[in-house]
């Protein structure tokens, strides 16, 4: 834990914080611990704490981008992604207390439950030291690690686009069929088509449903670019 501590640039008053941040409900669930033992509670907490902190961050950073902007980007910077990356650069995979089936399904390198123990230890920070020290926390493990161009750059809204062009002609039937779902829980990979009135116009494929059916619909719209006829 001390190595851990070092790494966090934070040092508790209360460690038994942080050991529950870093317990998952498998391992309390295998040695009979109460239900509030294990890390959800600080999960629930920390969601928020982040919350706040990367839009306090945002409010005074960017003072003149509208509340839709600004949501836009808090979302991005707290994705799970953005967690998962912040848990491995803390190493914080080795630290977690998992029970036994989840740690032999590669548990320690799932994004979910990394993000959480990430949420988690900002909870634990920001019970043991207040808000301050939960701020030092979040911009050192997460805000730094975003530049002013990751930050400000809008993600293409490929389904909305489709979407967009499908409502043209309200009898068209726009929808999304996952095709595949494979590799381990961890690092699992799905195929989806984008499918208009049955036939298949895009496929894609990503690391959760949503980013494989952004794909898709990318596709899609190049598919009906090139082929430079109406069919919405």
């Amino acid at each position: 834990m001390e190595y851990l501590e070092q790494k966090l640039q934070y040092r508790f008053q209360n460690r038994k914080l942080l050991e529950r941040a870093l317990c998952h409900r498998s391992f309390a669930n295998e040695h009979r611990a109460g239900p509030l033992e294990n890390n959800e509670r600080l999960e629930f907490l920390g969601d928020s704490v982040l919350g706040f902190v990367a839009a306090d961050y945002l409010y005074r950073r960017w003072p003149d981008l509208p509340e839709g902007r600004l949501t836009r980007i808090r979302a991005k910077m707290v994705r799970e992604e953005s967690l998962r990356d912040a848990a491995k650069r803390l190493d914080l995979g080795r630290y977690l207390r998992l029970g036994r089936g989840e740690e032999e399904n590669g548990g320690q390198e799932k994004p979910s439950i990394l993000a959480d123990a990430v949420e988690a230890v900002i909870a634990a920070v920001y019970l043991d030291g207040g808000i301050s020290a939960a701020k030092t926390l979040v911009k050192r493990i997460i805000l730094d690690f975003f530049s002013d161009a990751d930050i400000l750059e809008e993600a293409p809204d490929y389904k909305s686009a489709l979407q967009e062009l499908a409502q043209r002609k309200p009898e068209q039937e726009l929808r999304y069929r996952i095709l595949d779902e494979r590799g381990p829980c961890h690092e699992k990979i799905f195929t989806v088509e984008a499918l208009i009135d049955g036939e298949r116009y895009g496929l894609g494929e990503g690391h959760s449903k949503k980013e494989a059916e952004q794909a898709a619909a990318g596709a899609a719209l190049l598919k009906l670019r090139d082929k430079d006829k109406k069919v919405l």
